[in-house]
């Protein structure tokens, strides 16, 4: 046989060889193998198969990450920056003239896009740099720039598909949470209707869980106790700490105990808990249907809006003290007090209210609260107002925090 006739079968082995190489490969990838077999059998390939002697692979996973040393230092790595040497280089590349040193002992760098945004570099490089004959770096390097996009894209994909198992995991988790957080708000048809008071409420977190809370518990058979928090920061950490904080002060809340000292001892508690990264604000509030007296302590809460109908006073509940958790000991607590003598309303409410800005660029603030409570209308009606007004239920995009409202109206 001629020369020409082996060469033509050479080249026909070696067509073979690849086509083969690139079927097993995608086999490979379709069986789900991890991240570490292929990058196993890339390396079998390139050095066992191709005499390729170096290969260097980094790839971008929030910042560049070397997947892959075969054949070379760790002295040689440490001195090649990804961003300084490699990101300039959009098509393959000889880099056997490169001012890096480090990099002159590689032959070529291939870099692999994914929607146009570079997410890999490899570096090859001869075993036999002084060997006679075509160097395999260019001999093979198609056909090594197209296994090394198949590979990286598979790890690329395997990454996707492992980061969405987490996303679809954490998403049954928060909706665990969210059940579970839900659990702690009391239902409206589980609050006191009756010819005392009548209590309206309404929760919307922002997020799946939120770090607003509020409650209401039955003292003794003439008191009720109830209040209205808000973490600082949203989400999973807010609303741990929330539920935290509801089985401190339901274990704290009772009719022998002062608000003062329920005050102290949640700080207490609060500070153990969040270390000082959060606080949390607070209305809490004891009512007796006998007395009509509305005994309460704002810790840095929004002020509850207190309405007269007969007299058709509006009166901000300010008196408390600071918030729980912004100092270790709080210097002052002023214990506010009211006493109710005519049919009357409360509202309190979290801060995410007042925040929502309208399409003007203006917050909605207390005044279209104050317009919404000062009537005849019933508290629930009043709520039912300002949601509707703000949209709150429909998606509003001017939403950004949690929204709670507790609305009491007192009939004597």
């Amino acid at each position: 046989m001629d020369i020409s006739g082996k060469a033509s079968i050479n080249r026909l082995k070696l067509y073979t060889f690849k086509l083969n190489t690139l079927l097993a490969v995608t086999k490979s990838i379709n069986a789900n193998l991890s991240t570490e077999e292929l990058l196993k059998r890339y390396e079998i390939i390139l050095r066992e198969d191709l005499n390729i002697g170096k290969i260097l692979i980094f790839k971008y996973t929030k910042g560049w990450n070397l997947i892959l040393k075969s054949g070379c230092s760790d002295e040689i790595v440490q001195q090649i920056n990804v961003e300084r040497d490699l990101l300039e280089h959009k098509e393959i590349s000889f880099i056997t003239a490169s001012p890096n040193p480090s990099l002159r002992v590689f032959d070529n760098i291939i870099p692999v896009f994914n929607n146009n945004v570079p997410i890999a570099f490899v570096l090859i490089g001869d075993i036999e740099e002084e060997s006679e004959g075509v160097s395999p770096t260019i001999k093979h390097l198609h056909f090594i720039q197209t296994l090394s996009n198949i590979i990286i894209v598979a790890i690329e994909n395997i990454r996707l598909y492992q980061e969405s198992l987490k996303q679809e995991a954490l998403k049954k988790e928060l909706e665990l949470a969210k059940k579970m957080q839900a659990m702690l708000i009391p239902e409206n048809d589980k609050l006191p209707h009756n010819e005392k008071i009548f209590v309206s409420t309404f929760y919307h977190p922002h997020q799946e869980v939120g770090g607003d809370y509020y409650d209401f518990i039955n003292l003794n058979n003439d008191e009720v106790g109830f209040c209205i928090a808000d973490v600082s920061g949203k989400g999973i950490s807010a609303a741990l700490l929330m539920s935290n904080f509801q089985a401190n002060l339901r274990a704290l809340f009772n009719v022998k105990t002062p608000l003062p000292e329920i005050i102290k001892r949640l700080n207490e508690r609060v500070m153990a808990s969040a270390k000082g990264e959060k606080f949390i604000t607070l209305f809490i509030a004891k009512y007796s249907y006998k007395t009509h007296k509305l005994e309460y302590i704002n810790a840095g809460h929004n002020p509850p809006i207190f309405y007269k109908t007969k007299d058709k006073e509006l009166v901000f509940l300010r008196d408390g003290s600071v918030g729980m958790g912004m100092l270790e000991e709080i210097p002052t607590i002023k214990h506010g007090s009211l006493e109710i003598d005519q049919h009357s309303k409360l509202f309190c409410y979290t801060d995410g209210l007042v925040e929502l800005i309208n399409e003007d660029g203006v917050s909605f603030g207390t005044q279209e609260i104050e317009k919404s409570l000062t009537n005849d209308d019933g508290i629930d009606e009043n709520i039912q107002e300002i949601i509707k007004k703000q949209c709150i239920m429909e998606g509003s995009i001017a939403i950004f925090d949690d929204i709670s409202i507790i609305g009491i109206e007192f009939y004597i």
